[in-house]
């Protein structure tokens, strides 16, 4: 700290007004906790926390072991807009003495809610430090208001998404003083999937309930149009009674309209319903057990599309109190809630699904990010705020590691021979790569690929880069929206009917994305590499096989039942060699490195290979490269094999352009350089005129597969804004 020109421990006020709040803002106060070498910790505590009705949720900062310095009285009762306007009014007053009496360095702020704009209020106007959590982002009522009120206030931001920060450096807000670290609460849902929760369950839902057979009900008034947000709540319940499936509901916030929401579940009994549980608080531990577990849950809380995503578990958003926010697939928006079948619906659709797990909120890290921001403050610097005005920066990356990590994928190649994963940057650098021979058993395999991405994993908070999921390209065919490799390739035993999805997703918290290596190698070219920004390409890929991938109108064509772009199986030939697939005649059997292969083993054996300058060793097969070298040499034979399977994939792209009539042809994979000239020839000699003037190219892609399988993950995952 000292090179920060702090010469004492920074003393830290954490203010909590709500149940909500603490759950962000608990995991940093342990984490301050444990360094007392750097910070003195005070905690204020205020807002509905001391109201009974609500749950005393005081309580549980005092089992957490924190002195509590001060409780604060702040709400007055009414649950209406005038008692929101008082309550900030009373907590105005009160604040001043306290922070006087306590003289923080910084006060630490979260949120959106009225009594945290009170405290950034007095907090700024006493000269105060101001460190605001979950900054930047949006939602659909006056708490965007408050919110972006606050960050004006604020002097740090802590930020839990991208989009989040770059709407902070939009306010005008300093770069320098923006940390995008990820939710804190992620810090402990993410460990807590496997801890025992069946007596949680039955704590709270009856001894015969059981996990992903029950719902989770959390709805709040939304206070810019409350008769509205009543109506749907009542709608809202009437369909969770048709539903007939255990519901733990709990009590709403105490914004204006809760009241009237409580009289609503008292008028139609569900305190004493069989099928429902209704309470008012449940330990933040718990009901990160029982929405993990739970078939869905239902309401509007930003819980559901910020939390609930880390587990996969479906989420069913009503109204519009979300609107903006980003979400996970796991989110069934239904904005206009107005009637019950339509909420009814929704459960039908969402209820005991399994979605892969999201991290758009956080990767388990944002503590230690915190606490390194908080130690780089520097107290002597000027307290007045700077403000950036545009233009805004074009690059928003900072050179301190604490500030912005590299935004990366896991990329996953299965080969027939190698299985590789690596580390892809944002801008298709592979920043790290891990090379293993690919087992022969699926259970070998599928350990070896969790093996492998968790050490990747580790290895990358080491290279600061964040990883916003995994991409996997494997051979076969690929069933893309359910993450399953439907039939592989003989090159891949045991890999038939193989669910990569879900064990990927449950042992890294990632979303998972599986596509055939064609398809990947055609991705590749859309976002990396030639065919960025064409609107029709078509990819070959000539390796040991013969694939290919085909974007058409900027998409990725899969065909009806995912086996589009089988470019290799083109029929060029009805007399041709035998092909793998069992027919005959097709580019594959001609032009792959296998039918190279195979023309290179049947010259060596009648002595037809070897010229002058070419030796193999006893110990080494015979393959497509020696039979490449060996034309090179002179070879007659072997220049006439080459032409031939050249000759063979230049028809198969002239059937391509007279079907598909791309804009650009990318040959790709290690015999493309060798085939490129006599496919050219080929296309002048037989293709329509119409398409002669298309080109064809060969990759400058060094590997396709998985900068193919890094771009599902990137592609997606920095477009998923409601």
């Amino acid at each position: 700290m000292e090179k920060n020109g702090n010469k004492r421990k920074l003393r830290v006020c954490v203010a909590t007004c709500n149940r909500a709040d603490y759950s962000k803002l608990a995991p940093i106060m342990f984490g301050i906790k444990t360094e007392p070498e750097f910070f003195e910790l005070d905690v204020v505590v205020l807002g509905s926390h001391l109201i009974d009705d609500y749950g005393n949720t005081y309580r549980m900062i005092e089992q957490d072991d924190f002195d509590i310095n001060t409780r604060l009285h702040t709400i007055v009762r009414g649950e209406d807009e005038a008692a929101m306007v008082e309550s900030v009014g009373l907590a105005l007053v009160k604040l001043p003495d306290v922070l006087n009496r306590l003289k923080p360095d910084i006060m630490i702020v979260h949120g959106d809610r009225f009594d945290a704009l009170a405290l950034a209020t007095s907090a700024a106007l006493m000269n105060i430090r101001i460190l605001h959590i979950e900054g930047g982002e949006v939602s659909g009522t006056i708490d965007d208001s408050i919110r972006h009120a606050i960050t004006k206030l604020a002097h740090y931001h802590v930020c839990c998404t991208r989009s989040a920060e770059q709407h902070l450096i939009s306010m005008c807000e300093d770069h320098d003083r923006i940390l995008l670290a990820g939710c804190p609460s992620y810090d402990k849902l993410l460990s807590a999937k496997n801890k025992d929760y069946m007596s949680i369950i039955r704590m709270w839902l009856g001894d015969d309930v059981k996990p992903k057979d029950y719902i989770v009900a959390l709805q709040h008034p939304v206070t810019t149009d409350i008769k509205h947000s009543i109506k749907m709540f009542e709608l809202t319940l009437d369909a969770l009674i048709s539903f007939n499936k255990r519901t733990l509901v709990l009590f709403p916030n105490i914004d204006a309209g809760s009241k009237e929401m409580v009289r609503v579940m008292r008028k139609k009994g569900i305190e004493h319903h069989p099928n429902f549980r209704a309470v008012k608080h449940v330990p933040f531990d718990q009901f990160i057990q029982l929405v993990a577990h739970a078939g869905c849950m239902i309401g509007n809380s930003s819980c559901g599309v910020r939390e609930v995503g880390a587990f996969g578990t479906p989420v069913i958003n009503l109204g519009t109190r979300q609107i903006g926010r980003e979400t996970g697939e796991n989110v069934l928006h239904v904005r206009d809630a107005d009637t019950q079948d339509k909420i009814l619906q929704a459960l039908h659709l969402q209820f005991g699904k399994q979605y892969p797990c999201s991290k758009i909120y956080g990767d388990g890290n944002a503590v230690p990010r915190i606490l390194k921001f908080l130690k780089s403050i520097d107290l002597q610097e000027p307290l007045q705020k700077k403000f950036c005005f545009p233009p805004v920066k074009e690059n928003i990356s900072q050179d301190i590691d604490h500030i912005l990590e590299t935004l990366s994928a896991l990329a996953v190649d299965l080969g027939g021979t190698n299985l590789r994963v690596a580390i892809v940057s944002m801008k298709g650098e592979i920043v790290k790569k891990y090379t293993q021979f690919n087992p022969k058993t699926y259970e070998e395999r599928i350990n070896l690929i969790l093996q492998m991405c968790v050490e990747a994993a580790a290895e990358a908070v080491k290279l600061n880069c964040r990883i916003l999921g995994v991409g996997i390209s494997t051979g076969g065919r690929v069933n893309p929206r359910e993450g399953i490799v439907l039939h592989s390739t003989k090159l891949i035993q045991e890999w038939n009917s193989v669910d990569l999805r879900t064990p990927l997703s449950d042992t890294l918290h990632l979303p998972v994305w599986v596509d055939n290596d064609g398809n990947c190698a055609a991705m590749a070219e859309r976002k990396f590499g030639q065919g960025k920004g064409l609107e029709n390409f078509v990819t070959l890929i000539t390796g040991t096989g013969i694939g290919g991938g085909i974007i058409h109108q900027h998409e990725l064509i899969h065909g009806s039942s995912f086996c589009a772009a089988e470019l290799g199986h083109l029929v060029v030939s009805l007399d041709g060699p035998d092909c793998s697939c069992g027919s005959h005649g097709c580019i594959e059997a001609y032009a792959s490195g296998m039918a190279l292969q195979r023309e290179a083993k049947k010259l060596h054996d009648e002595d037809l290979l070897l010229v002058e300058g070419m030796s193999v060793p006893k110990d080494e097969a015979v393959g497509a490269l020696h039979l490449i070298q060996a034309a090179k040499l002179g070879n007659a034979k072997a220049q006439s094999i080459l032409r031939t399977a050249g000759t063979a994939l230049g028809l198969g792209v002239v059937n391509i352009l007279h079907t598909m009539n791309p804009s650009l042809v990318i040959l790709s994979g290690i015999l493309a350089s060798h085939y490129i000239h006599i496919v050219k020839d080929v296309i002048r000699q037989q293709a329509l005129s119409s398409v002669q003037d298309v080109d064809v190219v060969v990759s400058d892609l060094v590997d396709p597969a998985l900068l193919g399988a890094a771009s599902m993950v990137l592609d997606y995952t920095t477009r998923r804004i409601y």
